[in-house]
């Protein structure tokens, strides 16, 4: 692309602002874990001018200072803003996880941003590519959204440059391999001890020139003779495929009658088909080299950000209604337009409190000022709805561990804003004379149950707060007071997701937790007809106990509950004890009668008892019921019953028979299959939930990070005796 200054680097200590909001681009970072999504933000950065030669800011961090859990882990957890200047442009870098685990805050950031850079690493096997991005590729395809390829780690390269854009272009471009093509070609100097040979310059197939990128320092030179070579057949595609999206539908014809076309049409042309959705350009970049302030490729992935990515302006914004439902106009990208920011990410600092990262939509956002606070939708994972006004305090731009403050923050813009004492993640932030709310993104659903437990009695007066926040901070967590079990429950997306919650209630809020083995909710139920006599008769001075009653047990079709039928004759139990007869059972019922689960699916029928004119009362009939069920269950075989969940898998075709088999192997049955899109298929199945605890963690391994499944309860059914009979030994043994 064109040889542009930069002329907006952003100097140390102060924030970049913008007046207008096509002045802003907003790009997010998507990619495999240790694709060098991090080390490219730093690496632009550098070029921009944000940070010195050695990569750091003026307090002496780097722009990758977030999150202490990160630098223990060596891995990214959570969604991370850069705003460097370049060119006159503020570009908003979104810098997100690549562990499935935190794809939450890889939707946040697709939701923050107008385009996305698919970051590719060369050092990993190419097919690692297919398994970690392909979805995230076709969920912004399916809304427009502009994409670039960026390949990482030509230095260290398993995969050449070439292969690798041919398995981009194959696994990305389907439909149109010639919409995913190369700009430049790397050119690689000689190889090092451990056999590579590291890129330092490229060659640009547009203008013919190779940018030159041995001393650290871009300069542009004449290519020699073999690189000549290399550029004519790359070139004429790329040509091709710029044409091709071309909206001048003259120009295929002038280019195939034998006309050159100049570089400055077919640049305009690119950057147009990019902003539109419609070509994806495959880039390299690499760290500066040591002394450099300019990476390799870093200079031209700029250009490409500020030239062919579009600005929120062009980007529609999300639909928007009242809090109470009522439909609104579509939102405009305008400065002067009705307030609307939405919160795309929520944390907590030690020093200022709840901190949200917001994306103002439209209108202008100032601090001090008093705005609505609407959420709704996630009321089953924890979050309440609320309808509240608040008044912020500052705006912030951050940069590594900096808040530089800011004077407002303009529609498109992004900005950090303190006290926000109510709002939590995915709330929208409007006028409070004009309160609206902002439809709500897709978020995957937890599925892997980590039940908790305070340490101590100090912990539990803390265990609420804490978990309260992780979860206004969270929305893929979702929190869960299981009432049979009575067990805390964080549902999260997978081990690592687990790991850095525990680390989170342990480390930031100082709540010590242990994790105990997740309980599903069993059952019990009589496996035939029973009869019983409850006799609860204690005279020791005084006055005294006196109820007698006999039942008879019948088992009921599943899903039926507790039935209680009154079949007493001649008052043999008086009329106002036998809603305590019924009240004993019920709660004995509630306890269990074998192993302590609650007994649901029988009839129980009181047929006769006896009472005492002084000694008979409510308590006493209580208690005498509860015996009664008790004895009736002694008397007869009671079985476990445990949940059945319905579970629907969505995987690539070539996964049907390994995950078919899986479910088998789970005491699953398989119900169904059924296609769900070009080479997708629903698998369809129901499984007893206690097999599928970590079947999140597993349907990973066994369609290679491809596969998705979601549940839902159906039914309960008998267990099976020889896990039924262990069962009965565990609840004993913790008896």
């Amino acid at each position: 692309m064109g040889d542009k200054a930069n002329t907006a680097a952003g100097a140390a200590g102060r924030a970049l602002t913008v007046d207008r909001p096509t002045d802003v681009r907003n790009v997010v970072l998507v990619g495999h874990s240790g694709s060098g999504k991090t080390t490219l933000v730093e690496a632009l950065a550098q070029t921009a001018g944000a940070v010195n030669r050695a990569g750091r800011v003026e307090d002496g961090g780097t722009v990758s200072d977030y999150d202490e859990i990160e630098h223990r882990r060596h891995r990214s957890v959570q969604l991370s803003l850069v705003p460097v200047g370049w060119d006159g442009y503020k570009i908003n870098l979104l810098d997100t996880p690549g562990y499935a685990d935190f794809v939450g805050e890889l939707r946040a950031g697709l939701r923050a941003a107008d385009a996305a850079l698919f970051v590719v690493s060369a050092a990993q096997e190419a097919d690692a590519v297919a398994a970690s991005t392909r979805m995230i590729w076709e969920e912004c395809a399916a809304v427009g959204m502009p994409r670039a390829i960026v390949v990482t780690h030509l230095d260290t390269a398993r995969t050449g440059f070439e292969e690798l854009t041919a398995v981009c272009a194959g696994l990305f471009g389907h439909d149109d391999p010639d919409a995913v093509l190369p700009l430049h070609l790397p050119v690689h100097g000689p190889e090092g001890a451990d056999g590579h040979a590291p890129a330092t310059g490229l060659i640009g197939l547009l203008s013919e020139r190779v940018l030159d990128y041995s001393t650290g320092v871009r300069r542009e030179v004449a290519p020699d003779e073999e690189q000549r070579a290399r550029i004519a057949e790359a070139r004429a595609r790329l040509i091709e495929g710029i044409i091709a999206e071309s909206e001048d539908e003259t120009l295929m014809d002038r280019y195939l009658g034998g006309e050159a076309i100049e570089v400055r049409t077919l640049v305009d042309d690119l950057e147009k088909a990019v902003a539109r959705g419609a070509f994806h350009p495959v880039l390299a970049a690499a760290p500066a080299a040591d002394g450099g302030t300019q990476g390799l490729g870093t200079h031209e992935l700029l250009e490409l950000i500020t030239g062919g990515f579009p600005s929120p302006v062009e980007h529609e914004p999300p639909a928007v209604t009242t809090p109470d439902g009522r439909p609104r106009p579509p939102l405009a990208c305008d400065p002067e337009g009705p307030l609307v920011a939405e919160v795309v990410k929520t944390a907590t600092d030690p020093y200022v409190g709840r901190v949200s990262l917001v994306r103002v939509f439209s209108g202008t956002l100032h601090p001090d000022e008093t705005v609505h606070v609407s959420g709704h939708g996630l009321a089953d994972r924890g979050h309440e709805d609320h309808d509240v006004d608040e008044r912020i305090g500052g705006l912030t731009s951050p940069f590594g561990r900096q808040q530089r403050p800011m004077a407002r923050c303009i529609a498109g813009d992004l900005a950090c804003v303190a006290r926000l004492g109510r709002a939590e993640t995915g709330d929208t932030i409007s006028a409070k004379d004009d309160p609206l709310l902002i439809e709500p993104w897709s978020m995957p659903e937890p599925l892997l149950p980590l039940a908790v437990r305070a340490h101590g009695k100090a912990d539990e007066d803390r265990l609420s707060q804490g978990l309260a926040k992780l979860v206004a901070e969270d929305p893929t967590l979702r929190l869960e007071q299981n009432p049979d079990t009575r067990q805390v429950v964080l549902w999260c997306l997978g081990e690592a997701h687990q790991d850095v919650v525990l680390d989170r209630l342990r480390g930031r809020y100082g709540v010590r937790v242990d994790a105990v083995p997740h309980k599903v909710s069993l059952r019990e139920t009589f496996g035939g007809a029973s009869a019983g006599r409850g006799r609860h008769v204690k005279q020791s001075g005084g006055h005294g106990q006196y109820a007698i009653c006999e039942i008879e047990v019948e088992p009921l079709p599943s899903g039926s509950g507790i039935e209680f039928v009154d079949k007493v004759v001649g008052g043999a139990v008086p009329r106002q004890f036998v809603p305590s007869v019924e009240k004993g059972i019920r709660a004995q019922a509630a306890r269990g009668v074998a192993a302590g689960y609650p007994l649901v699916d029988v009839r129980v029928t009181l047929r006769d008892g006896k009472a005492h004119s002084v000694d008979s009362s409510d308590a006493a009939f209580q208690t005498a019921g509860a015996l009664a069920l008790r004895e009736a269950a002694a008397e007869v075989a009671v079985q476990l019953l445990e949940p059945v969940v319905e579970v629907r898998v969505l995987v690539p075709d070539e996964y049907v028979g390994p995950v078919m088999s899986d479910l088998s192997g789970r005491r699953g049955r398989v119900v169904g299959t059924e296609q769900a899109g070009p080479g997708r298929t629903l698998v369809r199945a129901e499984v007893p939930e206690i097999e599928i605890g970590r079947y999140a963690i597993d349907l990973r391994s066994v369609s290679h990070g491809t596969g998705r499944f979601d549940r839902a309860y159906a039914r309960h059914e008998p267990m099976p005796p020889q896990l039924a009979a262990a069962m009965r030994e565990q609840a004993e043994n913790n008896a």
